[in-house]
């Protein structure tokens, strides 16, 4: 068994079929794509696949330790991920072919008209030791 992670974005990464913004996006419309990815949770829980799923807000700061007393906080002027990052979703699953299907699935939640967001997913697989050409 391996983990992937599927990372959703805001923007930044390569568009969308459907490239409608999400401010146009009609009530019935964002309901309909929520309730596509509430089902999808529903049925990795059931076969034990979802690890974890969330959504991200688009606010966040940057943080670092930068020796005693309080961490600097930094709001740009770089490429921030919480102008990126929409969101993840963490699988455990028994081959990489399974979790391109459960990332091609996620990609077509319905959007704007009803049609498939077809949205680029990025997935990663979660490292479980450090690669062996590190030494």
């Amino acid at each position: 068994m391996a983990k992937y992670l599927m990372l959703k974005h805001y923007r930044g990464g390569r568009p969308a079929v459907n490239t409608v913004p999400m401010d146009q996006l009609t009530a019935e419309e964002w309901s309909a794509h929520v309730q596509h990815m509430q089902d999808m949770e529903t049925r990795l829980i059931e076969s034990g696949e979802l690890v974890s799923s969330e959504g991200l807000s688009m606010g966040g700061a940057w943080v670092r330790f930068d020796g005693e007393g309080l961490p600097p906080v930094v709001d740009g002027p770089f490429a921030e991920t919480k102008e990126l990052i929409a969101g993840w979703m963490l699988v455990e699953v028994d081959s990489y072919d399974r979790a391109l299907a459960i990332a091609a699935e996620l990609s077509a939640a319905p959007w704007a008209g009803g049609t498939p967001l077809g949205e680029w997913l990025e997935l990663r697989e979660v490292m479980s030791a450090p690669p062996a050409d590190l030494g």
